[in-house]
Formats: structure tokens, sequence, C-alpha cells
């Protein structure tokens, strides 16, 4: 007897069987031509450059082109005409940032990172959806495979070196990587982050209370002491604040992969060899150092003077999208100032900022992560770790964004201003 009684079991007729499913419409050449505003040669053009499908008419009087391909085509080139020419920019639904505040999907930022840990941030960048308690593991294999290859480094190897490996070991470990669909990439996603954290060498006890959160794995690979519930939830909104902001040096750099159909392995690898420059990855060790230096002298001014005087920025100052105080420094803060134990950071770094306020700069993020690194006794290039496990969520949101746009998109022409040719053999 079937526990089904409307009937509705496996010998029910399906909506399938009563009203059989259309195939897609198709155009011809010409109709597809009108749609997309172009010559009909261009539209061959469109198929072998990879960015339109074509099918030979049964006929073979020509080819036809699924309709709705060619639709999302011409949306993709009415919104491209609409960049001015010469303008570099991107379109894109992930982040907005006006007026001193920032938005994930609409969503002010701070608010998505305070009332839910890290997990939940990302799955919102990826998905627009909210997954209350998302939690992310890392496959046995894939672990291993990343932890013999971190093991394998230089002891003197620094954190974004290790990423890097760990990352690579994930994408080998990975057979189905090279699957750009959405389900694809975000089981990728999932796996990857904790495989990156997983894999780091830890420097604290490994978690034991049954706290699955990233943040609480984090810890242990950046400091020896205690996990403090509070100094976890900092370090919980860190990750959040940092996971997205607009399209920075190494966000580029992950769509421009993407955009040459890169895996997302290979897409966020592109991502932390820009991070790794100077002036995008390292300012929060610089930041770090500062505030190391201005403890052990006893106060910010001859600090601030002799980065001024050697020609260099003071760090974790300034920031070239905020007219005021960076929000994800306000929002830490306020944070940090609940930790007893921060107090001594938050001094020197109130101390600089008295300074650096004569010269109209805010603090800004680095600043912040730097006052959670020296307070929770964790080495100086702490902070770039935290910056690009947390910005991993932030790129892999951008790549599948990215695997929806035209293939290559992302070639601007060059400029050659050499000698002109023809010119003799050297």
């Amino acid at each position: 007897m079937s526990d089904d009684p409307a009937g509705t079991g496996d010998d029910a007729p399906s909506a399938s069987d009563e009203h059989p499913r259309r195939p897609a419409p198709r155009l011809t050449t010409r109709e597809a031509a009108q749609v997309l505003g172009v010559k009909p040669a261009t539209v061959y053009a469109y198929v072998s450059r990879g960015q339109l499908g074509s099918r030979r008419d049964p006929t073979g009087r020509g080819s036809s082109f699924d309709a709705g391909e060619v639709e999302a085509l011409a949306r993709r080139s009415r919104r491209e005409a609409a960049v001015p020419a010469g303008e570099l920019s991107v379109r894109t639904s992930l982040t907005l940032i006006e007026a001193d505040r920032y938005y994930f999907r609409g969503v002010d930022a701070v608010e998505l990172a305070s009332r839910h840990c890290y997990e939940e941030v990302a799955e919102w960048l990826w998905t627009g959806t909210l997954s209350p308690g998302a939690r992310f593991d890392a496959p046995p294999e894939v672990l291993a495979a990343a932890r013999r290859a971190v093991a394998a480094l230089p002891e003197h190897g620094g954190p974004i070196d290790r990423l890097r490996v760990a990352v690579a070991a994930a994408a080998v470990a990975d057979p189905l990587r090279f699957d750009l669909s959405e389900a694809a990439v975000l089981g990728s996603a999932r796996c990857l982050i904790p495989t990156l954290v997983d894999a780091l060498p830890p420097v604290g006890a490994p978690a034991r209370d049954g706290d699955g959160r990233l943040a609480r794995r984090l810890w242990s690979r950046l400091t020896a002491t205690d996990p403090d519930p509070a100094a976890l939830d900092v370090l919980d909104l860190a990750l959040g604040l940092l996971a997205d902001h607009d399209l920075a040096a190494s966000t580029l750099a992950v769509r421009v992969a993407a955009s040459a159909r890169a895996h997302p392995y290979a897409a966020v690898s592109a991502g932390l060899g820009a991070l790794e420059g100077p002036l995008h990855g390292a300012a929060g060790r610089l930041a770090h150092g500062m505030l190391t230096q201005v403890r052990a002298r006893g106060g910010a001014a001859p600090v601030v003077a002799e980065y001024l005087r050697a020609g260099q920025r003071v760090p974790g100052f300034g920031h070239r999208l905020y007219r005021g105080e960076d929000p994800r420094a306000r929002a830490l803060f306020g944070r940090l100032t609940e930790l007893p134990g921060a107090a001594p950071a938050l001094g020197a770094a109130r101390d600089v900022a008295a300074v650096m306020s004569r010269h109209g700069l805010h603090p800004n993020v680095d600043l912040a992560l730097a006052v959670l690194t020296v307070s929770c006794g964790m080495r100086a290039e702490a902070g770039e770790t935290v910056f690009a496990v947390s910005r991993t969520a932030g790129w892999v949101a951008h790549a599948l964004e990215e695997y929806q746009e035209r293939p290559l998109r992302m070639r601007p022409s060059g400029h050659y201003d050499g000698p002109r040719p023809p010119r003799p053999l050297p």
C-alpha cells in the first residue's frame, strides 16, 4: 500500500507526460543578427570566438542559434557598450561603496559581518542567500595533498607562499576543477577555503571544543595564546568584513584569469600573486611593526617622524575610497575596545591617530587588524593570512560573475610608443 494517498507516486502521470516539453526556440542567422544588432557575418565571428554556440541546420542550408543564448549575448553587449570608451570599468552586483559605507549585494556589509559568521557572509556573496549555520570542511585527500606541499617549503616561507602552494596542491587533487558550472565552483570553494586554513602549520593547540567555525580553526594557525571567545568573535568579524571590497588589484587579477576561463583554483592563485605585492598585501604587516615601535618607544611622534623623514607613508592610514574613517576599521575598533588585552595596542593606535589627524588622515582596516594581531600575540604576518583567507570568498564570487560574461573580454589593447618600423636588425 502506498504512503502517498494523493496518487503522486512513481506511477502517477507527470506534468511532462501530459505536456511534453517543447524544444528551446532556435533562431536563424538573420534573426540572431537582428537581435544582436549586427551583420550576419558578425554572428559567425561570435561563434569562432566561442561567444556563441551554433547548430548546423539538418537541411544543410545554414546554422541555427539558441534564442536564450543570443539574448544573453545581446544583454552583455549592451552593458559593455554603456561603458565610456577608454574607461576601465567592470559591472558587478557584489559590492557597492558609497558615502563612506559599503554593501554586499545591497546589504550593509558591517551589519552583515557583525551578525553572521564568515561562512554565512561568504554564502551570501556567492548565492545571495543567507545560510544559517553554514560550515566548510576540507576533503581528507585534498587536505593531505595540501599539507604535504606546504610542509615541503623552506621554514622561512611566508604565509602567502604557503597559501599559494596549498591552492596548487588542492587544484591537482580535484579532477573536477575544470567544471565551471556554478554548482561545481561553489563546491570547490567550500572545500578550498578550509583547506587553506587547515594546511597551515599550527602555532597553538588545535580546536578541541567542537567549534567548527573557520575563525576558530584559523586562530590556532596564528597564535599560541588560548582562544578567548571575545577575541575569536573579533577575528570572525575581521574575516567577514574583509571578504570583498570592490575591484582591488588582486580581485581584478582574479577576474582577468576567470575571463580566460581559468578554473577557480587558478583564479584564486592569480589573486594571491597580486596580494603579495608590497602595495596591496603587506600593509597589515607594516602596521603591526609600527604599533610595536610605538609601544617600545613610548609614543607615536618619533615613530611617525621617522616614516615621514624616510619619505614613506605611515601604514594603516587613509584610503582612496573613503573620505572619512574606513567603516571596517570603525567596526573592528568597536569590538576591540571590549578586549582587556587590547588596551595597550589600542592606546598606541590612538596615539598615532592623534598625530595623523593633523594631516586629515583617518585609520583604515590595516591599523585595526594590526591592533588585533599585536594584542593576541600573533606574528607580524598574521594580518596577511587573515586578509588572504577572507578575501578568497570575494575572489570566488567575482570569478563566478566573470564566468557568465563574454570570454576574454579582459583583453585591453596596448598603445605602442616604441620606435616605428621598419628598423634594421641589430
